[in-house]
């Protein structure tokens, strides 16, 4: 069976230390995508040289760059103009991606066009903490294409959650929810990957075949410690998600518990709000306080307690997950 045509896009700010490592991670892989997009947004370090001498090696490597700094959102959105196979990886220059990443996912989108994405478990680490856990583990035994329903009955036994550094998305399917949209800031890949993902069901390998790399200085933490921003981000979510369009997604975000990922203040902002309380149901205040309980740990815990405490919560099960930290850390 003939694989999908896959276009993998890479935005690049300042990365040239990480560079090396997540390109030779994607021409290393097993599958190869038709085309590897990067751009380059405007860097002050050695990014272009290193871009280049990967683009001067592997021909598969198209090489573009903002005359100004633009952003990460601006950047992915270029890059998915310029993009031109049927699926599509937005890919971190900071991140990873494991042997047979590609070659697995792909496989099992072409057995399941209908989904509108795919996913693998992610390995998490955080180097200036010391603690790591996975994402996605639990959640199915082997490959599988998991239907809106079965999603929501993942949910409901607390063991969903899509890792976005291992989404693989139809192009049709993305472009459907709007793609990437820039006024969800750091919301905007959670709401693209849910709200496509439930109205088309999603691809699941369950392997850690990805690895996050958390950034003590990352766009999130920094929009994460303006708690006003945080609040206003997480109302336009709320917004998008009640139009018209979305009606069916949200009862399944409803049913599932699915915003229990944005924790006290997203429980906060419900509250306050009458139009959004139905939102409020008993898996997702299960699940809510179990998340803000492994934040405030991680926060305010030596890492050693904090990763006996995630393997006790089965975040952290997999020999593995045990085997990729010997190989890569």
């Amino acid at each position: 069976m003939s694989l999908p045509r896959l276009s993998v896009i890479i935005p690049n700010y300042n990365h040239a230390h990480y560079l090396p490592r997540s390109l030779t991670a994607i021409v290393q892989q097993s599958a190869q995508p038709m085309e590897i997009i990067v751009i380059d947004d405007a860097s002050t370090d050695n990014s272009v040289e290193v871009i280049e001498s990967f683009a001067a090696k592997y021909p598969v490597i198209r090489f573009y760059r903002n005359e100004i700094n633009r952003g990460s959102l601006f950047t992915v959105s270029r890059g998915l103009d310029l993009a031109s196979g049927d699926y599509v990886l937005a890919a971190a220059a900071d991140d990873e991606v494991l042997p047979g990443f590609l070659e697995k996912s792909l496989r099992l989108l072409g057995k399941h066009p209908e989904a509108a994405l795919s996913a693998t478990i992610t390995e998490f680490r955080e180097a200036h903490t010391g603690v790591h856990w996975l994402w996605g583990a639990g959640i199915v035994e082997s490959p599988t294409y998991l239907s809106p329903a079965r999603m929501v009955e993942c949910e409901r036994k607390g063991k969903f959650y899509i890792p976005p550094n291992s989404v693989i998305f139809r192009t049709s399917a993305l472009g459907e929810v709007g793609n990437f949209i820039s006024e969800l800031k750091f919301c905007c890949d959670w709401y693209a990957m849910y709200v496509a993902g439930f109205r088309h069901g999603i691809c699941f390998v369950p392997e850690p075949l990805a690895i996050f790399h958390v950034q003590p200085n990352s766009y999130y933490h920094k929009i994460r410690r303006d708690k006003a921003e945080y609040r206003r981000v997480l109302e336009l979510l709320l917004e998008r998600l009640s139009q018209s369009e979305n009606q069916a997604v949200l009862g399944f975000i409803r049913e599932g518990g699915s915003l229990f990922i944005y924790g006290i203040p997203m429980l906060k902002l419900l509250v306050s709000r009458p139009e959004y309380r139905h939102l409020i149901t008993p898996t997702f205040l299960r699940k809510n306080l179990s998340h803000s309980i492994k934040l405030f740990l991680k926060n305010h815990s030596p890492a050693f307690l904090v990763n006996s405490y995630l393997k006790l919560s089965g975040n952290r099960k997999t020999t593995a997950a045990q085997s990729l930290q010997n190989q890569h850390g």
